[in-house]
């Protein structure tokens, strides 16, 4: 068993707190308190974070892959533990690895290799398509989008035990029945490449859909007679929506106005993808996003660090609430009760980055892997 360690010299961001001169004691993977640094038990081998902030390790519900790795191309156990390999370099500690639209073969191999793999800090699979509107299908082939329905997606999840986490569906093409099923099998639906009216995005916000995907973008726009999926987000009170802030998906202009709008619901997302062409999508990397060949924007080239960058210095959010864009409240929105906050008894998962944002420790479940 690993000897219990001290992390100290930094600025702690808990959830909503703020701590200056405290240490966090880590024993067994969990968070066994945090005391004052001038207090550390003996015990406790001390780790110096040089002035660094830490905070909970990052939360992600919605990326494809990283680098040159593309899960949906590369259906394989190694793919993925790459994948989490590189986004702990990122500070991410638990994410939800995410397919776009395929076929219901592809989908139900990639859960099926996700199922026997062996993973650390992937939480489970989010399929955002195939039931999705084809007038807001964005990157999502045409021929490859398909009607919701119970005997498909009885098929689709048949052997998929409790790993598909979130599914990203029209929301007006959706009917109770498919619905309900999902809603069964404890899958979150988030609304999204959607071209809902402001009237059809609220009657299925109110009938129990949590969250939106990526606001803003594949969605009917926000307009003064009908306000689409946008305006039924903001005015809606419990409804969720992950943002995707590159300054490219969406202008920051854009998020300031969504965060005002929306405060505690708004929480980040990097929509990553990787380079590819091997598969169904053709991503490729144009500066600081990627493409399709035609040109049609496919994915972000974030971290979620670098989103919470972007928050602090062209969003001029306090870095807290950004944090807690990435950690916190995805954290709330899944229910998950062991991460998102550096609190006693949780998870030791904790990022710590410098003034810069660049990483500078990553630990997992007590363990430094980065």
């Amino acid at each position: 068993m690993n000897k219990p360690i001290a992390l100290y010299n930094g600025t702690i961001y808990t959830n909503y707190d703020v701590l200056f001169g405290q240490s966090i004691l880590i024993k067994d993977g969990l968070i066994e308190d945090i005391v004052d640094a001038n207090t550390i038990p003996d015990q406790y081998e001390k780790y110096d974070l040089k002035g660094a902030t830490i905070c909970p390790g990052l939360i992600d519900l919605q990326i494809y892959g990283t680098g040159s790795d593309l899960y949906s191309a590369d259906l394989t156990s190694e793919c993925i533990q790459r994948i989490e390999n590189n986004l702990l370099k990122q500070g991410c500690t638990t994410f939800y690895l995410t397919l776009a639209t395929n076929s219901i073969a592809l989908f139900k191999e990639a859960i099926s290799i996700f199922k026997s793999s062996t993973r650390r800090s992937a939480a489970g699979l989010h399929l955002e398509g195939p039931f999705l509107n084809e007038k807001k299908r964005g990157a999502h082939p045409a021929d490859l989008v398909i009607p919701i329905a119970v005997p498909v997606l009885v098929d689709l999840l048949s052997e998929a035990d409790d790993v598909v986490k979130i599914m990203t569906v029209a929301p007006e093409l959706a009917n109770i029945a498919s619905l309900d099923y999902l809603k069964e099998k404890n899958i979150l639906v988030s609304a999204g490449h959607s071209n809902a009216t402001f009237e059809q995005a609220t009657a299925a916000f109110d009938a129990g859909i949590p969250a939106v995907t990526h606001l803003w973008n594949a969605m009917s726009p926000l307009h003064h007679r009908d306000m689409g999926v946008p305006g039924a987000t903001f005015n809606h009170d419990t409804v969720c929506a992950s943002i995707i802030v590159d300054g490219i998906h969406v202008d920051y202009d854009a998020v300031k106005l969504s965060k005002k709008m929306m405060g505690e619901r708004l929480f980040l997302i990097t929509d990553a993808v990787a380079s590819c062409s091997t598969s169904v999508y053709q991503h490729i990397l144009n500066g600081d996003h990627y493409i399709l060949p035609d040109g049609t924007l496919s994915g972000s080239a974030l971290s979620l660090l670098m989103a919470i960058e972007n928050c602090v210095k062209n969003v001029n959010m306090d870095i807290g609430e950004a944090i807690r864009m990435a950690t916190l409240y995805p954290a709330r929105l899944m229910k998950l009760q062991d991460v998102g906050q550096l609190k006693k008894g949780f998870r030791a998962n904790i990022t710590a980055f410098d003034h810069d944002f660049n990483v500078k420790a990553v630990f997992l479940d007590g363990e430094k892997v980065v």
